[in-house]
């Protein structure tokens, strides 16, 4: 036990750095998903196909090939030529390729909705922006909350990835405790924390589902 006490505060310092790359993650994917999956639905046939192939693209390479992408290769293709530091990097990367994934959830949201709600908001003579933010997204809200909550706990567990990035998140702490003391509690200590925070997420997801079921 005294060893644990020890290197909780090491650990804790990795927990935060994946908390920090999962909540900016969360933030910024989110809304971006939402706004591809207006797009997937809208009547702009090019733009629609433009972000199927961009879908396509970053649901079908593994997220760690697109980390190493953004770190190594931007820097090597004619006219970005961008280096990133490590956590900017992460950031792009996990943001593209959730957001690839959250607009498939709102899209099938959207498209789940059933179509004589959008002709009532014609009726009451509502405009497509209209419609969607007070008709629409309300609904699509409580219909993807199971698949996004499922999304949202695969993001803890990918953010371990940005260990090839050699950044000091919760799993490379680990790694590093575990080859300076030769003892394997480290990997247990850290399952915890990964637990602990899968917890906490799906019990906040479970309090809102419940919520939104006593409208059904």
């Amino acid at each position: 036990m005294d060893y644990v006490i020890s290197i909780l505060p090491q650990m804790w310092e990795g927990t935060l750095e994946t908390i920090r790359l999962f909540a900016i993650t969360i933030v910024l994917s989110i809304p971006l998903g939402v706004l591809l999956a207006l797009g997937r639905v809208s009547g702009l046939k090019p733009l629609r196909d433009a972000i199927g192939v961009y879908v396509w693209l970053l649901r079908g390479t593994p997220l760690m090939l697109q980390l190493l992408f953004v770190y190594y290769g931007l820097p090597f293709i004619p006219g970005v030529g961008i280096r990133l530091d490590d956590f900017p990097a992460a950031i792009l990367a996990f943001v593209l390729n959730y957001a690839a994934y959250f607009c498939e959830i709102f899209r099938a949201g959207i498209q789940a909705v059933p179509k004589g709600q959008y002709e009532a908001a014609r009726t009451l003579g509502m405009n497509y922006v209209q419609t969607m933010r007070r008709i629409v997204l309300p609904q699509v809200f409580r219909i993807i909350l199971p698949p996004v909550s499922n999304e949202t706990i695969t993001l803890v567990k990918d953010t371990s990835l940005i260990y090839v990035l050699a950044m000091n998140d919760l799993l490379r702490t680990t790694r590093n405790l575990v080859q300076r003391d030769f003892s394997i509690t480290p990997f247990l200590v850290a399952g915890v924390f990964y637990l602990l925070m899968t917890l906490v997420l799906t019990y906040g997801f479970n309090r809102l589902e419940r919520k939104y079921a006593r409208y059904d």
